[in-house]
């Protein structure tokens, strides 16, 4: 299959559903041969067992000797993609210390270890997509932790743009994606949180997998795109 990144490898941390998933589906099909690599690599497996050009394997953002030697098995790779989150919502007197810190462990120290094991395995015209989040940019009473993981992530991207240059490192925020992790809602629950974004948002419409996917096959090809969050979020944070 020729497209955008024929020839070329790409690695992407995350879950085998949702977002991760369709990025990988997205960049497979644009040609890359692509890893999928999250904690539990059977099941990553099990969600790609249908999908030629996806090879699972296995690493932990909390864990740097994990990520060290997950990029001594990988060798080179030319585009790094981390999804992986680990949210800790609440009020402030509800927020359990712990769970901040595995959400700046996960989404902020999680990607900068990456950053320090696989950039030398990156050639400079590949590239780090990070992943920040809408509550960074739109502040909400119950969101606290999630927004300042978020901006920390930004910041990190930033920085890195500018220490790996000419390696290109870029974020993406998405704002509210039907990527499942609203069914715990119900489905009545589901519905009425979605119509009330969808009504607000300039957008009018909520986002879906692919539209993130999209944006991270934009940064990954985007040869003088660097140091940049992209807002994905249909607006959200003007209402």
């Amino acid at each position: 299959m020729t497209g955008p990144l024929t020839g070329r490898t790409v690695l992407i941390v995350g879950r085998g559903g949702g977002i991760a998933h369709a990025i990988a589906l997205t960049a497979r099909n644009a040609g890359a041969d692509v890893t999928a690599a999250g904690r539990n690599q059977e099941d990553l497996a099990d969600a790609y067992a249908d999908e030629p050009g996806i090879t699972a394997e296995t690493v932990d953002l909390t864990d740097e000797t994990s990520i060290a030697t997950l990029g001594e098995r990988l060798g080179t790779v030319d585009h790094v993609v981390s999804t992986a989150s680990a949210r800790a919502r609440g009020r402030i007197a509800e927020l359990d210390r712990d769970a901040v810190r595995l959400s700046f462990d996960t989404k902020v120290i999680g990607p900068l270890m990456l950053a320090k094991h696989l950039a030398p395995r990156i050639p400079d015209s590949g590239s780090l997509t990070l992943f920040s989040g809408v509550a960074a940019a739109k502040i909400a009473v119950g969101t606290l932790a999630v927004a300042i993981t978020n901006a920390a992530a930004e910041t990190l991207t930033r920085s890195l743009a500018l220490e790996l240059a000419p390696t290109r490192v870029n974020a993406i925020s998405p704002g509210v994606i039907d990527t499942g992790a609203w069914d715990a809602f119900g489905d009545d629950g589901k519905a009425a949180y979605f119509a009330d974004i969808r009504t607000r948002n300039p957008a009018r419409r909520i986002g879906t997998t692919q539209d993130i996917a999209d944006a991270v096959l934009f940064a990954m090809t985007s040869t003088f795109l660097t140091g940049e969050t992209l807002h994905i979020d249909g607006g959200e944070p003007l209402t």
